[in-house]
């Protein structure tokens, strides 16, 4: 899971350095298009027939939602990578969790206890800490909003993919139906605010886009296949450390203390409400 956080880490510094040329839903698009091209090589390998005409499923419809949701929740964040520090907009987007901590009792159709509502709590107070409202300009204040809202969005598209898991659904079919929406929802986007020839010393960039996203997905995906998910959920946040560090090392970023409180405060809620979310799920 380690090599996972670092792979998204690093895919967050690419992504904000495009970010200077490219739109988030252009960036969104380049990362799908990889995905797409890696699963019809891998499938093309095979040589199975069946797997190409397994492609469609039986669950084309709950595809077709979670691909619209992951590709609303790729493009916030994108956006937010783009118009804030970096390790700031990925502290945003891993509080999915904390929505998650509401969200997965009600989806078994209980209440939220009262731990998940102080989970929530103490990373909405990080979260505070973290944008600093009373600081902020507004253009900030709204990339910082939008951050928040890719976690919310993040939440949403795990209970759909939990919901495909639950039906036998394979984890590639998953990846290339969100891959596939993501690239057309990105590319009708993108053709109505402009697209961006990409220059020859920006391809190289555009490339690791797209391979560090997909190592990070196949890291993870075999991280959680065989390591207990409570522990394996809770080293996916090494990708906020690895940001933070890189955001120093890369972008020369300087924050307040105040700050770096308020992201550790919404990690350890997050972590907590992973574990509220494991005793939810069982």
């Amino acid at each position: 899971m380690l090599v996972a956080g670092l792979c998204f880490a690093l895919m967050s510094v690419v992504v904000k350095s495009l970010g200077q040329d490219f739109s988030s839903a252009e960036l969104v698009f380049y990362r799908s298009l990889f995905g797409l091209v890696a699963i019809f090589l891998v499938l093309s390998a095979r040589g199975d027939g069946l797997a190409w005409r397994s492609l469609r499923g039986a669950h084309v419809g709950l595809h077709v939602r979670r691909g619209l949701v992951g590709f609303a929740a790729l493009a916030t964040f994108f956006h937010a990578l783009i118009h804030l520090p970096m390790s700031v907009a990925v502290t945003l987007n891993y509080a999915s969790p904390l929505f998650l901590a509401l969200l997965m009792p009600w989806q078994l159709r209980e209440r939220p206890g009262v731990r998940q509502y102080l989970a929530v709590a103490a990373g909405f107070l990080g979260v505070i800490l973290l944008l600093r409202p009373w600081t902020a300009a507004s253009g900030q204040l709204l990339a910082g909003l939008v951050g928040l809202l890719s976690a919310v969005l993040a939440a949403f598209a795990y209970i759909h993919v939990r919901r495909l898991g639950q039906l036998g659904e394979p984890e590639w079919r998953t990846v290339f139906w969100f891959a596939l929406v993501a690239m057309a929802g990105s590319a009708a986007l993108s053709s109505l605010t402009g697209w961006h020839a990409p220059r020859r010393e920006e391809l190289p960039l555009l490339l690791a886009l797209g391979a560090l996203a997909t190592l990070g997905q196949l890291a993870m995906t075999r991280a959680y296949k065989r390591g207990d998910t409570v522990v394996v959920a809770s080293f996916a946040f090494s990708t906020v450390v690895f940001s933070g560090i890189l955001d120093i090392i890369v972008w020369r970023q300087e924050m307040p203390a105040v700050a770096w409180i308020g992201m550790a405060l919404t990690v350890a809620a997050g972590v907590w409400a992973v574990l509220l979310n494991a005793r939810s799920a069982k």
